[in-house]
């Protein structure tokens, strides 16, 4: 159950930042409130998750797999740049949260 959370604590929190690339600067109102609605229940579904794991790799892993999550979703729907380098961190950054989980 607490990896259930988790994933909806992150695709909250990508739906959030998502929302920010639309709010362009809180001057759009729909997006700008639901950045923050996204983020309250984002950071609410990670509060309940620390009551059965371990700050750190909670934290750890909410915040790099919305990190790779959002520069995937920038690069195949905002046409962000890619590169070889960019695939590769990417890669790193959801290697470093397998890793998290094997040797907890």
């Amino acid at each position: 159950m607490k990896w259930l959370i988790l994933l909806i604590g992150i695709i909250f929190e990508v739906l959030g930042t998502i929302s920010m690339k639309y709010a362009e600067g809180f001057t759009k109102l729909i997006p700008s409130v639901l950045v923050f609605v996204f983020y309250g229940i984002s950071l609410a579904a990670l509060v309940f998750v620390l009551e059965k794991m371990e700050v750190g790799n909670a934290y750890a892993i909410w915040a790099s797999a919305g990190t790779a999550l959002i520069a995937i979703i920038g690069m195949m729907f905002f046409k962000e740049s890619t590169s070889p380098a960019k695939i590769i961190s990417i890669s790193l950054i959801i290697l470093g949260i397998i890793g998290l989980e094997i040797f907890e």
